[in-house]
């Protein structure tokens, strides 16, 4: 109660108040009126009695206006964030709650030293910030022109046999699988006679992109001998190819969806088949490939006819504009002008 004789209750407060005053009326029972308001019976007994014992005032809450139990000590909290402020203003929440315990002996959960730093706006929640925005790159315009490569290590025949790592060859221009090996790991000799299938059916391509992994990049190349270049990049020299390293799995996405397919569908392919071994698996995998090309191939075709015709709309528009025609239609050079005059006798 307040000092101006008010009592002050929260809606469930008033809820129960209607509740048990009912049951005071003997229009409602102590097992009904626990049902509405989801307590035992034996807690709407202590309310009847807690409120004709004091009525109003002993239904409400007895905590209201004390102090919480788990409220931070007076002054921590502005302590707190006045060091964070200088020493650990660019830290995150979970390393400057170490360090001020640590250095400060300010003892904190990672939770209120997160809470701090929102209110203060030294840290932004990861649901607040903006997304990352990833530069589209435009696909190339001719076969074997970009070859996405990478490896899945993955279950591939289940519970069959251990797990297995599935190196995928795909065209960037026209999204086909080029080439499919199982092997035991990713490693550069799986690489190589990966690089040796798909040389061997589709000749060389102009370039290679890869991610970061061993096989493609030298992480330390000043303390490495050979200039930095891996036994898989010397031999992509020796062959003419080009090689780039993707800075992101977003960067090079047509192999890794390629990948999630087909861990999918693939695996459930081999179990139909059942195909256990990788040496079963990489005979198996040429049908896969001819599978895939075959859509691919439809695919491409439907886009090509429909770049040529905008090309070809788009050229003959420029060329009349350069003729000074507007857009009237050009008159065709096959066709003769009728020479013969129209006979006017009578």
């Amino acid at each position: 109660m307040n000092a101006s004789g008010t009592i002050t209750m929260s809606m469930t407060e008033l809820d129960r108040l209607k509740v048990v005053q009912a049951v005071c009326e003997r229009r409602l029972k102590p097992g009904q009126a626990a049902d509405r308001l989801a307590l035992s019976v034996r807690q709407v007994e202590r309310l009847v009695l807690r409120y004709e014992a004091a009525g109003v005032a002993g239904l409400v809450s007895g905590r209201r206006g004390r102090p919480g139990n788990h409220r931070l000590p007076e002054g921590m909290a502005p302590r707190a964030l006045a060091v964070i402020r200088e020493r650990y203003a660019d830290f995150g929440p979970t390393l400057a709650c170490e360090k001020l315990c640590e250095c400060h002996g300010i003892g904190l959960s990672v939770e209120t030293v997160r809470a701090l730093m929102i209110a203060a706006g030294l840290w932004i929640p990861r649901k607040d910030r903006p997304p990352r925005v990833y530069q589209p790159r435009n696909r190339r315009a001719c076969l074997g022109e970009l070859i996405q490569i990478d490896g899945s290590d993955h279950r591939w025949f289940e519970e069959r046999a251990p797990a297995c790592t599935l190196l995928v060859f795909i065209d960037d221009a026209t999204g086909r699988l080029m080439a499919l090996h199982f092997t035991a790991t990713e490693s550069t000799f799986g690489y190589f006679e990966a690089l040796s299938k798909y040389l061997a059916a589709h000749g060389k391509p102009v370039a290679f992109y890869s991610d970061k992994f061993s096989v493609f990049y030298v992480k330390d190349r000043a303390s490495t001998a050979g200039k930095g270049v891996t036994q898989f990049g010397r031999a992509l020299y020796q062959l003419n190819i080009e090689a780039f390293c993707a800075n992101s799995s977003q960067a090079k996405g047509r192999v890794e969806r390629a990948n999630l397919t087909l861990q999918d569908r693939l695996v459930k392919e081999l179990r139909l088949r059942n195909i256990s071994t990788r040496e079963a698996a990489n005979a198996y995998a040429p049908s896969v490939r001819a599978k895939k090309a075959l859509v691919g191939l439809k695919k491409q075709r439907a886009i090509t006819l429909a770049d040529v015709t905008q090309a070809v709309h788009e050229v003959s528009i420029k060329k009349h504009e350069e003729r000074g025609l507007g857009g009237c239609a050009a008159q065709p050079k096959n066709i003769r002008k009728n020479t013969i005059k129209p006979d006017i006798s009578i």
